[in-house]
């Protein structure tokens, strides 16, 4: 099963393969996902429908577009409301007391960020930008705080979303604890395939380049590079459709010991 995944960006030279564990090729196993395979991969969160109940409390909230790049909030600045992802993608971001800085998530579309500020949290900790052209949805964070007393409904889907994340992390710091910057990557594209989740794969269209995979996962663009050349190689991605396809096998690397 393939599904069309964003154009990585590729103008590394190849590197020989060296001494990297033998894996076995795609065209030898034609491996489908099953529920144990599956579960190496953790549960995305639900998609949260903010609308109905938001449509019925204006107060507080305001939409605004952002282009690629461009900052939504920064380290430091006062944490006064919560930000709802309409559409496009956003990028949590945190900097180092020396000036180190490392990326904490990619969000896509129907995701909240920045609801630390419902716990008290006075200052950002982390950076937002946006990947993408995208729309943004503020709640201040009182008239959150208000939705959520008001409608005990949405307020069980919030729990349950922030939930999901928090799993979410627990499964990313784990993976970058015990595994190889290898597993890492293949873990992150099935992710970003939808393997192993609820719904069906679907394809990510969103362009994201090497130097962006290998931020999140902790590792260097010339190991990106190297590692989506074998993984081609090995016939578990494909170059194809203006993008690249992931085929349901990459599960192997992630399950390889």
């Amino acid at each position: 099963m393939a599904t069309c995944i964003a154009t990585l960006t590729n103008t590394a030279p190849r590197i020989p393969l060296g001494r990297s564990y033998p894996l076995p090729s795609a065209a030898r196993h034609k491996l489908k996902l099953v529920p144990n395979q599956a579960a190496a991969l953790p549960k995305q969160e639900p998609a949260l429908d903010l609308q109905s109940p938001m449509n019925r409390y204006l107060a507080g909230k305001s939409r605004r577009e952002y282009l690629a790049g461009q900052s939504i909030f920064s380290q430091g600045d006062p944490a006064n409301a919560v930000f709802y992802i309409h559409s496009g993608k956003v990028k949590l971001t945190v900097v180092s007391m020396n000036g180190k800085e490392a990326v904490i998530a990619h969000l896509s579309a129907a995701s909240f960020f920045g609801e630390a500020s419902l716990a008290g949290e006075p200052l950002r900790s982390s950076s937002a930008y946006a990947l993408e052209s995208s729309t943004i949805v503020r709640i201040d964070k009182m008239a959150m705080q208000d939705l959520l007393r008001r409608e005990p409904e949405f307020a069980g889907q919030f729990l349950g979303y922030l939930l999901s994340r928090n799993n979410r992390m627990q499964a990313d710091l784990v993976d970058h604890l015990f595994n190889s910057s290898e597993k890492r990557l293949a873990r992150l594209l099935m992710m970003m395939a939808n393997f192993g989740q609820d719904s069906k794969p679907i394809p990510v269209i969103a362009k994201i380049s090497q130097e962006s995979l290998a931020e999140m996962i902790g590792t260097t663009r010339s190991r990106v590079s190297f590692f989506l050349n074998r993984f081609r190689d090995l016939g578990y991605i494909d170059y194809n459709c203006g993008g690249m396809l992931i085929n349901s096998s990459l599960v192997n690397v992630v399950l390889h010991d």
